[in-house]
């Protein structure tokens, strides 16, 4: 019986594949089913990039569920947790939080166990390890900042001081992507997202 017990925990360890096993554990994007109605013919449409202040690292959505596409933009070494969470809404459900950490800086995902979306929560960036889009990073100046913030249009409200420019969001989810400044440059960029 003992023999028998470690043929198969060996043949089992031999012939499973870790990219798929780390597949598992990652969150994937959830699929949108067809409307409850029979007659329709339409699916209920995900719009294929998000705004900034929707991912202010990623603009594909489908590339914005996977840790990969975020660990990918950073220059240097990382460590990435994982963390059960209780949800909010439904206490016999356990979500997970994923904080990628590099020097100073970290990003935080939240990532819900029902629907397989990666969530930004947080992000708080202290080093120029890692761009934001439309090549936004820590060192950049103010003005060369506010003209690639003016690239995303009517989309995002912009305000500025001496010490600081913050994009937030007209109307919905309160979002706001702080660029603190020192000497008229951007020296910590702060994404605050909100997870419901």
């Amino acid at each position: 019986m003992i023999l028998l017990f470690m043929v198969n925990t060996i043949a089992s360890a031999c012939t499973s594949d870790p990219a798929k096993e780390e597949q598992k554990q990652m969150p994937r994007e959830h699929e949108k089913s067809l409307a409850a109605d029979t007659t329709s013919t339409r699916r209920n449409a995900i719009p294929a990039t998000t705004s900034l202040l929707g991912n202010p690292f990623v603009a594909n959505r489908s590339k914005g569920n996977f840790l990969s596409s975020y660990y990918d933009r950073i220059n240097s070494d990382f460590t990435i947790d994982a963390d059960p969470i209780e949800n909010r809404h439904r206490s016999s459900v356990t979500d997970t939080v994923f904080t990628i950490r590099f020097g100073t800086s970290m990003l935080e995902f939240y990532a819900p166990s029902q629907t397989g979306d990666l969530l930004l929560q947080v992000a708080d960036i202290r080093n120029s390890d890692i761009t934001l889009r439309n090549n936004m990073r820590v060192g950049m100046s103010q003005a060369e900042l506010m003209s690639r913030l003016k690239a995303f249009g009517k989309d995002i409200r912009v305000t500025q001081s001496s010490a600081e420019v913050v994009a937030s969001s007209h109307e919905g989810a309160p979002t706001t992507l702080h660029f603190y400044l020192k000497n008229g440059k951007v020296n910590r960029i702060l994404y605050e997202g909100y997870v419901d």
